[in-house]
């Protein structure tokens, strides 16, 4: 019998007084009855809008997760709060899994945790069909899709084994899926009629940096964040293993730093887990093998000490910061070599097509051992056999079975390994055009992911938001001659060309300057698009089938038109983190005419010092910096130079509350 009245079941089961975001809406629909598709980001409170609707529609909830650890931490959560819950895997003792199934069958539990890998076990989905459950859960959903981020072969025959227990509702729920993987799902476990919810990507308390870093410079760079610009609990992605070693040598001089990643043994990564969730280490340094399920509400500071491999990847890891609400930051250091090493990895877990059509050409109907049919292509490489069956194998290409005999699959797989090698291309991409786009970081996300319910707003705090003088990390500088001539260049080419991609550009302006530098010309592109001479779109071509990604600049009307004194004006944004940079030197500020007069070195020296104490405030209170003061606020103050708290709110933009708050601090740098 359904229980509808959803907030009272809410405050009396889960303990909580309000519904979160859209929480109600999805609750109510799966109560109904309808198949729903939840594309939430991680900490919005997904799980609930399985759990409280399985609660509604009594009898038991079957939740089928592709990750061991998560499925023991939903399950012991629930049975914290009273439910009757119980988990199968691989890791449960064979007589546990026997009583949980018992008591399914006898109608003593509330949810039922599965892996993927139960449903194929013969007899299970028989036991399941004896008592069907009220509601079948899909979390990780994304895995089932071929275009996600997490591609699971085993998960992807989710749809037909859940067939046999229909008409049962089924939510699918997950923190990262695009549309194209949205429609994937949806077609995967059948459920045309779904409901869809795609919402809540905005995290308005995650400031996003990218910074340009080479790798020899990125152990310094997470040292300088951590120590000035953030502050811990704080996760490292690295890209490699020995990267994660290394920055974790090199943390450790300063931190309390443990390091996980996939070559470790099981329960050493337990044991460095469990001390970073119990606050016993600041900082975890690990490859991606890390953070899903980890539930630990204070990281204030997530950084990427290197490109990561898709936007999807990227955004569920940085969301693993400010699960509290309180502001966090995300930054992300990279150089063009990262791409490099992606695209190794990316020939190695996805050989060319000649490779596994030369496999799938030497299979017969007749089972043969692995190690014979290896022998007998012994020109192809031991790793890339090994990857290229398995890929084959996804596809359908051929047949394996648990003894490694491999037989001849299915004869249309090659069009399917194609998209996918391509996808995985394109997510590459993409992380490549996330990285130099001009627009919002947020505003980004919200696109990639379709979140249609989002007004679509700037968020204010990213790099891109936030002016080059207010950031509270950045340095600044005047371009100087040798970036000045490079400029003029490029405005040339672009005058002549009308618009040009980004490649080509770079082709064009290095014939007339051989020591340009890729990096320093991707420097360039982004000053003059912040400055507003020149615009950036993203473009794509289709060559040998395949889909293209590039950036198209041109000049704007203002870029145009711009004279040799507004060339001299622009200025270069400095992350301050490489390896011997100097020391950066400050922009004067812009100033009226009848301003600027006033403008003396002792008006200098009061705003550097006005600038310094903002920047402490700034990082003490984890807020950017113009969240304390403004510039124009700043100026105001030099150029007023009060002597008491009465002359300090004459100065426009300081009222009670901030006098009362910083006055005695502004005062004293006045006044030294």
């Amino acid at each position: 019998m359904l229980n509808t009245d959803l907030t009272k079941l809410l405050k009396e089961k889960f303990g909580f007084g309000e519904f979160r975001l859209s929480q109600a809406e999805v609750c109510q629909a799966v109560v109904e009855g309808f198949d729903a598709l939840l594309v939430m980001p991680t900490g919005a409170g997904k799980s609930l809008c399985y759990q409280l609707p399985g609660i509604a529609r009594g009898g038991t909830t079957l939740v089928v997760s592709p990750l061991v650890a998560l499925i023991d931490d939903q399950n012991q959560r629930l049975k914290q709060r009273g439910f009757r819950s119980e988990a199968i895997h691989s890791g449960v003792p064979r007589e546990t899994a026997r009583g949980a199934c018992r008591d399914y069958l006898l109608g003593n539990l509330d949810f039922l945790f599965i892996a993927p890998e139960r449903l194929a076990v013969p007899g299970f989905p028989e036991m399941l069909k004896r008592r069907p459950p009220t509601l079948i859960a899909i979390d990780e959903a994304h895995c089932i899709s071929q275009w996600g981020h997490d591609f699971r072969p085993e998960y992807r025959k989710l749809g037909e084994r859940v067939a046999g227990l229909r008409p049962v509702p089924v939510i699918a729920l997950t923190a990262t899926a695009t549309p194209r993987v949205q429609a994937d799902i949806i077609t995967q476990l059948g459920m045309p009629e779904a409901k869809l919810f795609i919402q809540g990507f905005r995290r308005d308390n995650i400031a996003i940096e990218i910074h340009e870093v080479s790798k020899s410079a990125r152990t310094e760079a997470c040292l300088k964040i951590l120590q000035e610009q953030s502050k811990p609990p704080a996760i490292i992605y690295a890209p490699t293993r020995k990267a994660a070693e290394e920055l974790k040598e090199g943390l450790a001089k300063k931190f309390k730093v443990e390091c996980y990643h996939a070559g470790m043994m099981p329960e050493v990564r337990e044991r460095v887990q469990t001390r970073f969730l119990r606050s016993e280490c600041e900082v975890m340094v690990a490859t991606i093998a890390f953070g899903m399920g980890i539930d630990k509400a204070n990281v204030r500071t997530v950084i990427h000490a290197g490109l990561p491999g898709s936007i999807e990847g990227y955004y569920q890891e940085i969301g693993r910061a400010g699960r509290d609400g309180l502001p966090s930051r995300a930054y992300l250091l990279y150089s063009f070599a990262d791409r490099r090493t992606h695209e190794f990895f990316l020939e190695r877990d996805y050989p060319e097509l000649k490779i596994l059509q030369a496999i799938h050409r030497a299979l017969t109907e007749d089972p043969t051992p692995k190690e014979w049919l290896q022998h007998k292509m012994k020109s192809i490489e031991s790793d890339v056999f090994d990857k290229a069956l398995e890929k084959l194998w996804i596809q359908g290409g051929a047949v394996v079975d648990p003894e490694e005999n491999v037989s001849l699959g299915r004869a249309k797989w090659e069009n399917s390994y194609s998209q996918q090698r391509e996808h995985r291309q394109l997510a590459l991409q993409q992380m490549g055009s996330f990285v130099s786009s001009m627009d919002c970081r947020m505003v980004y996300f919200l696109n990639h992911f379709g979140d249609a319910r989002d007004s679509h707003a700037p968020c204010g705090i990213c790099d891109r938001c936030l002016p080059l003088a207010e950031r509270a990390n950045a340095h600044a500088r005047g371009v100087n001659q040798s970036e000045q001539t490079r400029v003029a260049l490029m405005m040339a080419a672009l005058s002549e060309t009308g618009s040009c991609a980004a490649g080509r550009l770079f082709e064009l302006v290095k014939a007339s300057d051989k020591s340009l530098e890729r990096s320093d010309f991707e420097q360039l592109v982004l000053v003059l698009a912040q400055a507003k001479w020149i615009a950036i779109a993203d473009e794509s071509f289709e060559k040998n089938g395949q889909k293209i990604a590039y950036r198209k600049i041109k000049a704007t009307a203002r870029g145009a038109t711009a004279q040799a004194d507004e060339l001299a004006a622009l200025v270069m944004s400095e992350s301050g983190f490489q390896k011997n940079a100097g020391k950066s030197r400050r922009k004067k500020p812009d100033l009226p005419a009848s301003e600027a007069a006033h403008w003396d070195t002792v008006a200098e020296e009061i705003f550097e010092r006005l600038r310094e104490w903002r920047l402490k405030q700034a990082r003490t209170q984890a807020l950017p910096a113009f969240r304390i003061l403004s510039d124009r606020v700043l100026k105001a103050i030099v150029l007023l130079r009060p002597a008491s708290e009465a002359e300090l709110l004459q100065v426009k933009g300081m009222g009670p509350k901030l006098s009362e708050k910083y006055g005695p601090d502004l005062l004293r740098c006045v006044q030294r």
